[in-house]
């Protein structure tokens, strides 16, 4: 795996190096960031491949089923991977539009040259920046990174227009968000909206591409795919950390989503 620096109470992890292995198609629940500088990337996305070349950027909500095909040496390609959490990229207050091309199952690739903006440089500030505490310069920088993407994105390949109620989503992914670990259910979360329940969840469904109940499970997965990274947990303190009601069911939908156990998981994290 590339050299990285992993920053839990930031909530922003960043690395730079060759593409990794990816045996298996995974989803997670951070926008991610890849940074081309030399090399190729070419991504399994949704089911359709997608090509990466040397400077540019892809910038995708990583829901859809993604997996990096033929990945290379050391010395095939230096690139700059970056993960933030959907509800720190929502916090930003991003134009509709922008936000509506985000939340688009696809994968959104801009040339570097078209953003006028060093994000080579930046990497290293913002790792400097995380060593010496100062996390709400980093995210400044990785915000203004990101930004500079969409509206680039957006200027390239337009979303018809923001999906109506969109506020009300985000209402809703935020509130599950910070509450993942609880016991909700999807007419609570749908009560933060501000709309009848059976329209709430019609507006998610709409926006965000999957029910709320699949939304809800798939950050509780993410959570358990980061507690299997970084602890030693077992798997049952785990199901339960994450918000699963049982390990039963926490190893169901983990299998499910992502195609092997959560100590499979565990085990070809440890050796990639």
């Amino acid at each position: 795996m590339p050299d990285g620096v992993i920053t839990e109470h930031a909530g922003l992890w960043t690395c730079r190096g060759a593409p990794p292995p990816m045996p298996h198609q995974h989803r997670h629940d951070d926008v991610e960031l890849n940074v081309v500088r030399t090399g190729a990337l070419r991504y399994l996305f949704g089911g359709a491949e997608v090509d990466v070349g040397p400077g540019q950027l892809a910038l995708f909500w990583g829901t859809t089923p993604h997996q990096l095909q033929q990945p290379g040496t050391s010395e095939d390609g230096d690139v700059l991977w970056l993960h933030i959490p959907l509800t720190t990229v929502l916090s930003w207050s991003l134009p509709p539009a922008h936000l509506a091309v985000l939340l688009q199952p696809c994968l959104l690739v801009v040339d570097a040259a078209d953003l006028d903006y060093d994000a080579a440089t930046a990497v290293h500030r913002w790792h400097g920046d995380i060593e010496r505490g100062d996390h709400e310069l980093a995210f400044l920088e990785v915000q203004a990174l990101v930004r500079r993407t969409l509206r680039q994105a957006a200027h390239d390949a337009p979303a018809p227009h923001a999906p109506e109620h969109i506020d009300a989503a985000i209402l809703m992914t935020r509130l599950i968000a910070e509450r993942f670990r609880d016991p909700l259910t999807p007419a609570h979360i749908a009560a933060a909206s501000h709309l009848h329940p059976n329209h709430a969840m019609t507006v998610f469904r709409r926006v965000m591409g999957c029910t709320i109940g699949t939304y809800l499970t798939r950050c509780r997965i993410s959570e358990a795919q980061r507690l299997l990274i970084t602890t030693r947990l077992s798997t049952a303190e785990i199901a339960h950390a994450a918000g699963f009601g049982s390990q039963s069911q926490f190893y169901a939908h983990f299998t499910r989503s992502c195609s092997r156990s959560p100590g499979r998981y565990r085990a070809d994290t440890a050796t990639g």
